[in-house]
């Protein structure tokens, strides 16, 4: 087998230097991607369309010397699949038909993985199209975070919908993360199956809630899945990424069972060194306005974070996905630091 030092950074083997991916690396600041993204017609067009997302996958490693490719898609191919209608507004970003209870009723999980076919074809044609030394990486979103879509309609900055929902409903409402963590499982298995070496689990919303909510809609949906994954895919590498998890950053490791930790941008670099076992890889955690403005606002956070975390297993990347004004001439910049050129 060839050596891929992202994926055995997530399996706890700790490299020369961190292996490095960037968070939405296939996006608007690519002018490729942009004009890739005109002959798609729409964004879930784009997602389920494999000659376009194999190629928007594949344009930041042609430009940058990347260790890995992450599938392009989105979280909520989910919804989508689930029956629920989804769309994406220029400057808006996704809007879906708000769910209620009634509505989480109508939701049908049997022909969920046949209508995500394309993307697993994508998949497939990556792993092939790939060099072998670079991972491949999957994804879905979490329960909890796919929810506060369905439920609110839209992305908020409180997820108020969705908490208010949670306690008011809470039989729907768990209802409704059972079909996500089923769904969830099935998805992610089907993507390594189809090449995918490691998955990512994108918990976006894990902010704004209080221990209990943290636990039910955060905790154990992310337990469930892993556990789930595992028992159909052994040893199945996953990384987990709780955005706003703040001090629950080692409970969310420890209980879920994931082999890495992604950590967004607003936690401490001697939180993570200190707070977490040494032999957890972390993966992060560069703040995407750094990388916006370059220079020694970029380069002096980029060497506190390889001299913070140099003794621990390391997949360098942002704390959040890479914003569409970013310079790619930064990005190099970023490349050779972390690479030590």
């Amino acid at each position: 087998m060839p050596h891929k030092p992202l994926l055995a950074t997530v399996l706890g083997q700790r490299q020369e230097r961190p292996p490095l991916w960037i968070m939405r690396q296939a996006g608007r600041y690519l002018p490729e991607y942009r004009e890739t993204r005109k002959s798609a017609g729409n964004f879930l067009e784009l997602c389920y369309t494999p000659d376009l997302a194999v190629e928007v996958t594949l344009q930041p490693l042609r430009r940058f010397d990347l260790d890995a490719a992450i599938l392009f898609s989105d979280i909520l191919v989910i919804p989508d699949a689930l029956g629920q209608s989804v769309r994406f507004e220029t400057g808006e970003g996704p809007v879906l038909e708000a769910l209620d209870e009634k509505g989480i009723d109508r939701l049908d999980r049997s022909g969920a993985l046949s209508h995500l076919e394309p993307v697993l074809e994508t998949v497939r044609r990556l792993r092939a199209s790939l060099p072998p030394e670079k991972t491949l990486i999957g994804f879905c979103g979490a329960p909890w975070t796919v929810a506060t879509y369905m439920l609110g309609g839209r992305g908020s900055p409180d997820q108020a919908i969705a908490r208010r929902f949670a306690l008011q409903h809470p039989a729907a409402f768990e209802r409704l993360i059972d079909i996500l963590v089923e769904t969830s499982v099935d998805y992610l298995a089907a993507q390594l199956a189809a090449g995918a070496d490691v998955v990512q689990i994108f918990e976006s919303w894990a902010l704004n809630l209080d221990d209990a909510a943290f636990a039910r809609q955060v905790l154990e949906p992310n337990r469930r899945i892993v556990e789930g994954l595992r028992h159909r895919v052994p040893g199945a590498p996953v990384i987990g990424f709780p955005r706003g998890a703040a001090g629950n950053l080692r409970r969310f490791a420890e209980d879920t069972g994931i082999n890495a930790l992604g950590v967004d941008y607003a936690t401490p670099l001697e939180f993570i060194r200190t707070q977490l076992p040494p032999d957890l890889p972390v993966q992060g955690n560069l703040d995407p306005l750094r990388l916006v403005v370059g220079g020694e606002a970029m380069e002096s956070q980029v060497r506190a974070i390889l001299e913070a975390w140099s003794d621990r297993p390391h997949i360098f990347n942002l704390g959040h996905g890479i914003v569409p004004e970013t310079p790619i001439a930064h990005v190099e910049r970023l490349i050779e630091l972390v690479k030590g050129r």
